[in-house]
């Protein structure tokens, strides 16, 4: 399919080229070929599916959680973050933090600004606007971890660049300043406009027309892989916002950059291609993960059941909120259940023997935290436990 002139570099009076966006959306128009359509509905009917299912789930809030502490740290990794989704649940409360991560704030401030937009957008019913995007970028960057000034909230007021040492070196210059601006009121413009776009190509469209402006000094990455899932759950594509896709973007990391990198010259359907691709496999793994989370919850409710009244109710209690904090201490089952210390210890080591629970670091002898295994693996896949 031919390209669809985006921009181009235009020489900057301060000796280097910057990427000055051509009106968006093009006036020619998109015209989609079969390849697309067909992956679009494809990638449609997978969203629908995914939808349906996770309504079934007694607790999809839960299931939510999980899945955005598994899009935090995948997106976080994207820009060089070490820390993990097992430090960020471990982090959330505040266990282990002599040994854990400097950079594992990072992916706590990702957590932060999603919850964020998904509490603007639902009690205010806040559109998605330049403003919107403006305060996600704030809760992400505000004293965060930062190697350079971030500005958070803001759009840049200077020149960015990706890659090299200078904008005469970069491998991307974004738009100069004036430029951006323009091209943020067209992309907001576009957000807005009902036009004939199919919904999930729509996404991609935003996702890498935000990464070719490039409009903060720092968290670009991450603010616009927020703006995917935002985007769909606005169009109603999702009751709850439970697609993230930064797993596969992290997957596919170099493919992913080159992608984008060839959006910017014009090679729009191969980047909604390999975005499509996205979609589906992300869509197929979390339908995967919620059949595989309700057997889990089957099994292991019947393992509690099985115990005597009294145990059984206590964990019960113990159980349901594992799935939301899967990673804990014997302080913490105290603070659930109201019992002593060795009361707390006696249900851990009911956990233990049914299976539940293990421990974290077998070779610790106090102040042993414990972990639900079986669960957190179905989210974390190959990640170690």
């Amino acid at each position: 399919m031919p390209n669809i002139k985006i921009g181009l570099n235009v020489s900057q009076k301060e000796g280097f080229k910057a990427f000055t966006p051509a009106p968006f959306p093009p006036r020619e128009g998109f015209n989609f070929d079969q390849k697309i359509l067909k992956k679009n509905t494809e990638a449609t009917r997978l969203l629908g599916k995914l939808d349906g299912i996770t309504k079934l789930l007694p607790d999809c809030d839960f299931f939510l959680l999980m899945y955005l502490r598994k899009d935090a740290a995948s997106s976080s990794q994207i820009e060089g973050t070490k820390a993990t989704m097992i430090d960020a649940i471990t982090a959330a409360v505040k266990l282990d933090m002599k040994n854990m991560p400097a950079d594992v704030d990072d992916i706590l401030h990702y957590i932060k600004a999603l919850n964020y937009g998904m509490k603007r957008m639902t009690d205010d019913n806040f559109p998605m606007t330049l403003r919107f995007i403006r305060e996600l970028h704030k809760q992400l960057m505000h004293k965060a971890r930062a190697t350079h000034f971030s500005d958070p909230g803001e759009f840049r007021k200077s020149q960015n660049w990706i890659s090299g040492t200078r904008p005469d070196n970069a491998s991307f210059v974004p738009p100069v300043v004036a430029d951006m601006q323009n091209a943020l009121h067209d992309l907001e413009k576009f957000i807005h406009t009902n036009d004939t776009i199919p919904t999930i190509i729509k996404a991609g469209l935003i996702h890498a027309q935000f990464e070719t402006i490039h409009p903060f000094l720092d968290g670009n990455g991450r603010t616009g892989r927020m703006l995917i899932t935002f985007y769909l759950w606005k169009e109603n594509y999702l009751e709850k916002p439970v697609l993230f896709l930064s797993s596969f973007f992290k997957k596919h990391q170099q493919l992913y950059y080159e992608k984008l990198f060839n959006y910017h010259h014009g090679n729009i359907f191969a980047w909604l291609d390999f975005f499509l691709d996205g979609i589906i496999e992300i869509a197929n793994e979390a339908i995967s993960i919620v059949e595989k989370i309700t057997l889990l919850r089957q099994q292991d409710t019947m393992k509690v059941q099985q115990l005597g009244k009294r145990a059984s109710e206590s964990a019960t209690i113990v159980l349901v909120k594992l799935y939301s904090q899967p990673i804990v201490t014997i302080d913490i089952i105290q603070k659930w259940t109201g019992f002593t210390r060795a009361g707390a210890q006696a249900v851990v080591n009911r956990f233990i023997e049914m299976q539940i629970l293990a421990p974290k670091d077998k070779h610790k002898k106090y102040g042993q935290v414990y972990i639900y295994q079986e669960y957190v693996a179905i989210f974390n896949g190959d990640e170690k436990c």
